[in-house]
């Protein structure tokens, strides 16, 4: 999560929501992904997808089973349904997110019994960081807009 912590400093220096993520098998990084909607002009470039991008790139392969996710904020529907579609084993996450979060916060997808894969999660680990990252880069945000 440290990883993801630090490649979410780098979204953030990019202007983008600072959120990280790393897919990691058996205990090697094989992924790594921070947010680019921004600067990529792209919907779909949360920090999630853009690591299963790079492992699957790394992997030769599109599913991605026995892999970890670690992620700096709860997973939001979209990614979600991507980590579901490249089974990955575990999702590991960060802070809650109470607006669009689907680990529990607002549902919980990955619990979703008519769904064809669960992944086990664990939310959490190393929150207070997580979450006071994203906290700052809002503030400042609000800040900017205040004042202009």
């Amino acid at each position: 999560m440290t990883i993801a912590l630090a490649l979410a400093r780098e979204a953030g220096a990019c202007g983008e929501v600072p959120v990280g993520a790393v897919v990691v098998r058996e205990g090697v990084i094989v992924g790594r992904g921070f947010n680019r909607p921004i600067g990529g002009h792209d919907p779909t470039a949360h920090a999630e997808i853009m690591a299963l991008r790079d492992a699957s790139r790394e992997s030769g392969n599109y599913r991605l089973p026995g892999c970890t996710l670690y992620v700096t904020l709860e997973p939001c529907a979209m990614c979600a349904g991507a980590i579901m579609h490249a089974r990955i084993a575990r999702v590991v996450y960060g802070a809650r997110d109470p607006k669009t979060g689907v680990a529990g916060s607002v549902i919980d997808l990955f619990g979703e019994e008519r769904l064809n894969h669960h992944a086990e999660v664990k939310g959490g680990v190393l929150a207070e960081a997580c979450g006071r990252m994203l906290s700052d880069f809002f503030a400042a945000r609000r800040q900017r807009t205040d004042i202009a």
